[in-house]
């Protein structure tokens, strides 16, 4: 059958979103002229903070001592688990030589980059955990500068479970400076820091736009948009369970996508009578944003059989995609589009983003179809290198010499010539276009 839409999105995450282009061209390029001086007035403009803006060792240790010790616990709990992933991660990546031809070695080396920075969200939600998922990474990727820049609080300053997660994950400089001016502070080396080689982390609107623009000029982990997630369930799911799921998510923000796609009517109907019940019972602040992601962007897909759902699935690109649903395996090995997968109702989303060890930076809008999310691999340079000896080196000059002059390209082809001529006197070669 068909997919049936019990409950179909009237937005899509791009809906309604405003032209900020401009305004953070705006901000980069005065920024950017005016140094620390300019950045120094868009943060007493937008974070309406005037206080440090490189926090000192001093001031580091009075924030660490306003953090209970059971949030550092925790926070220590995430970070190691985050460590021992990304390190597993980069055992992964080796530095790997091959003889092409005899005489000819060509090699493959993974190169950190110098300088990481690593935005922070200190809005709405004090992002503790884009903390340790951003900074922990980088330093096992092994960066020689990891700079942690987060809003600062007006009056506060960057929130102390924040400073405290960004110390203890590795930061070398955290910085109190938040949207576009803390992403251009970073990107043009302004304070004395050194200039971003790569920006990380999630952000607003502004934020994200200013990596995007950036892009080119510094690498970065992503363009994003909305956090989204999608639940894969089947009749034997447990209903309260994938609502509170949905809604855990939906909380995100008011654009924040959540989709259900299912075998079970029954499931779907159930389902969709607890969420708004769910949402009313949050907090105020939260229940905003559900609200409006659940009745604007959410879907609930019915579909014929688990294939259908997995394809279903694999057309959206999920950003988190749970599978609530018999023979895990079958999905696991299945499903090919998502940035992180959570199996079993015994996982949720909520873990990854903030304990569980694999990283919450993640693709979002569909671009899980050719990305995944932050890790080790997005610090370091996969770089190639060869050496070869002159007789190694013969078989493939005379190729390339033929190749070039076949391309049209004779400057080429005479960077060839030039060392056989030398490396091999008297001997005759058909280098010519046509062999």
């Amino acid at each position: 059958m068909a997919r049936e839409y019990l409950k179909k999105a009237t937005l899509t995450a791009t809906s309604g979103a405003s032209d900020v282009n401009q305004i953070v061209n705006d901000i980069l390029t005065d920024i950017e002229a005016g140094g620390d001086a300019k950045a120094l007035e868009y943060a007493a403009k937008f974070d309406k903070y005037e206080g440090n803006v490189l926090l000192t060792a001093d001031e580091i240790e009075a924030a660490i001592a306003q953090v209970p010790d059971k949030l550092k616990a925790d926070i220590r709990f995430a970070h190691d688990n985050v460590r021992r992933f990304a390190e597993t991660q980069k055992a992964t990546v080796a530095n790997v030589e091959l003889e092409v031809v005899p005489g000819l070695i060509a090699g493959q080396k993974a190169i950190p980059v110098d300088a990481a920075g690593c935005y922070v969200p200190g809005g709405r939600y004090s992002h503790i955990a884009s903390a340790i998922m951003t900074v922990t990474t980088a330093k096992v990727a092994g960066c020689k500068h990891i700079t942690a820049c987060s809003p600062p609080r007006p009056g506060v300053g960057v929130a102390p479970a924040i400073v405290y997660a960004a110390h203890i994950c590795g930061a070398d400089k955290i910085m109190a400076m938040g949207g576009v001016q803390g992403v251009a502070a970073m990107t043009f080396g302004l304070f004395g820091l050194p200039k971003a080689n790569i920006l990380v982390g999630p952000g607003n609107q502004f934020v994200a736009e200013a990596k995007r623009i950036l892009f080119g000029r510094v690498g970065i982990d992503m363009i994003a948009g909305p956090t989204d997630s999608l639940i894969l369930a089947d009749g034997k799911a447990d209903a309260h369970i994938v609502a509170t799921d949905l809604v855990s998510q939906a909380e995100h923000g008011y654009n924040s996508p959540v989709w259900l796609v299912t075998d079970s009517r029954d499931l779907a109907e159930r389902v969709m009578n607890m969420v708004p019940q769910l949402i009313a019972d949050l907090p105020e602040v939260n229940r905003e944003n559900a609200t409006a992601a659940w009745r604007d962007y959410a879907e609930v897909i019915l579909c014929a059989d688990r294939e259908e759902m997995a394809t279903c699935s694999d057309d959206y690109a999920p950003e988190h995609l749970t599978v609530q649903a018999e023979d895990l395996d079958w999905w696991l090995d299945r499903l090919t589009c998502y940035g992180s997968l959570f199996l079993g109702e015994e996982t949720t989303v909520s873990y990854g983003d903030k304990a569980s060890g694999t990283n919450h930076v993640l693709p979002t809008s569909g671009a899980a179809n050719y990305t995944g999310g932050l890790s080790v691999h997005k610090y370091m340079k996969i770089v190639t290198w060869q050496r070869a000896t002159r007789e190694g080196s013969k078989p493939v000059a005379e190729a390339t010499a033929r190749i070039s002059r076949l391309e049209g390209m004779e400057g080429h082809a005479r960077a060839a010539d030039v060392r056989l001529a030398k490396y091999f006197p008297g001997e005759n070669f058909d280098l010519s276009a046509e062999g």
